[in-house]
């Protein structure tokens, strides 16, 4: 029962926080968990991100499917300043990402400071939820400095 109170209060934190991805996906763990196919949980668990990365990664690639984005504009990104600062914040947040996402495999109740600090960051700095995996990245990088500094 606690599980189900949990979910009922992050669908409620997602609705106030105007965070719909928190609130969809905490509606739909609880239905899981109300229509008695707890039996799935795992395999969500499991495969889940990967689910949601490649959907991600669907949704970015769909301007070059559609021809939105021409060879012209691809060479661009290698001609100007602002196209080189581009490739490498893709390629410094891809990095981030991995980071995160081995701090997830090797403490997976971290997610839970990670979705309660972005509905913090979402009410009180008007921010934008990415998703936990750049969350993560981010603390895994203030985790390492965090050793560095205090030398442990």
């Amino acid at each position: 029962m606690t599980g189900e109170l949990i979910l009922v209060g992050l669908i409620v934190i997602g609705l106030i926080g105007r965070s719909p991805i928190i609130a969809t996906a905490a509606c739909v763990l609880l239905a899981v968990k109300l229509l008695h196919l707890s039996r799935f949980l795992p395999s969500i668990e499991r495969r889940g991100l990967e689910l949601g990365l490649l959907f991600l990664t669907l949704s970015v690639l769909v301007p070059f499917a559609s021809g939105k984005v021409q060879m012209k504009e691809l060479i661009a990104a290698f001609n100007t300043w602002p196209g080189w600062l581009a490739l490498l914040g893709g390629a410094a947040a891809a990095y981030m990402n991995a980071k995160g996402l081995d701090l997830l495999k090797l403490d997976p109740q971290m997610v839970v400071g990670l979705v309660i600090g972005s509905i913090f960051g979402i009410i009180f700095l008007r921010g934008i939820p990415v998703g936990p995996l750049m969350a993560a990245g981010i603390t895994a990088i203030l985790y390492k400095l965090f050793k560095l500094i205090s030398g442990g």
